[in-house]
């Protein structure tokens, strides 16, 4: 999935950024999919229906705090590649949980860099 190497890139790259902390990491990825999966499931796919799902993906990723920008594109891959309920255990769950586990594995052992800052 596209949006998980901008994931990295942040996880990686900028590990004290609120945005690359797990809670941000994997609850912003489930989220903003199963948005995407929901308006897809409620509503024909259309330019219309993609804008409403990415905002309400971003919308309630700012209220739950846990705005994690590359999680935004989720909406659109989801309905774009006609995914079905499953996609948000394999790969987003998945994916999201292993890309955190080796976030920690690589920082603790090789960056030096203390990761996550937070868990919740």
């Amino acid at each position: 999935m596209a949006p998980f190497g901008a994931t990295m890139v942040i996880l990686f790259g900028l590990p004290d950024s609120p945005l690359a902390q797990p809670r941000n990491v994997i609850v912003g990825h489930l989220l903003t999919t199963a948005i995407g999966l929901s308006v897809a499931t409620l509503m024909d796919i259309t330019p219309w229906s993609m804008g409403l799902a990415v905002g309400l993906a971003v919308g309630l990723m700012l209220l739950t705090n846990t705005t994690h920008p590359p999680a935004g594109a989720n909406p659109l891959v989801v309905m774009l590649a006609g995914e079905h309920w499953d996609f948000l255990l394999m790969p987003v769950a998945a994916g999201a949980v292993l890309i955190v586990a080796f976030g920690v594995i690589y920082h603790r052992l090789i960056s030096g860099q203390p990761y996550p800052k937070r868990w919740l």
